[in-house]
C-alpha cells in the first residue's frame, strides 16, 4: 500500500486544520518530540512569529486515514475543485435513513463554518443521494 497525504492550499492553515479535525474526528498533528507545543518548536527552529501559520496538519487518531496538510498560498480559490473529498457520513444506510444521517452531519458541519450547497436525492439503483458542501474557505466536498 502507498501512503498518501491530501494537501489543501488555503489562506488560514490553522483554521482549516481545526475545521477538518472536528469534521472528521481527526486531531491536530503533534509537535516534534521534545516540544510541548508547535509554538515552542517553531521558536526553536527560528521561524518568525508571522510565519507560524504557514502550514498545519491533522492526522487520523486510528492511523488508518490519510494525513491532511494545509499550506498558506497567496492567491484565493478561483474555480471549482477538480478533486474533492467525500465524507462518508452514512455508510451502509439507504433511503430516508441515509438522507437523515447526511442532514444531521450537514447541520453539524454548518455549525463549524461549512456551507451547504445542494442536496441530491437518492436515485436507485446507482445513486444513494448526497449533499454537496464547502469548507470555510470554499473547497467543495460531499457528504456521502
Amino acid at each position: 500500500m502507498t501512503e498518501i497525504q491530501i494537501t489543501f492550499d488555503c489562506a488560514d492553515p490553522g483554521a482549516q486544520a481545526e475545521f477538518w479535525a472536528r469534521a472528521l474526528g481527526y486531531r491536530l498533528q503533534e509537535p516534534p518530540p521534545g516540544f510541548a507545543s508547535w509554538d515552542e518548536a517553531l521558536e526553536a527552529m527560528g521561524v518568525p512569529e508571522e510565519r507560524r501559520n504557514d502550514a498545519s496538519a491533522v492526522t487520523d487518531p486510528t492511523g488508518e486515514g490519510p494525513r491532511l496538510f494545509f499550506q498558506r498560498v497567496p492567491e484565493g480559490k478561483t474555480a471549482k475543485n477538480r478533486v474533492h473529498m467525500d465524507v462518508r457520513a452514512a455508510p451502509g444506510l439507504a433511503g430516508e435513513e441515509r438522507m437523515a444521517a447526511l442532514e444531521a452531519k450537514a447541520a453539524a458541519l454548518v455549525a463549524l463554518g461549512a456551507r451547504r450547497v445542494e442536496r441530491f436525492e437518492p436515485a436507485p439503483p446507482l445513486a444513494g443521494g448526497h449533499i454537496v458542501m464547502t469548507d470555510p474557505e470554499g473547497n467543495e466536498f460531499c457528504l456521502d
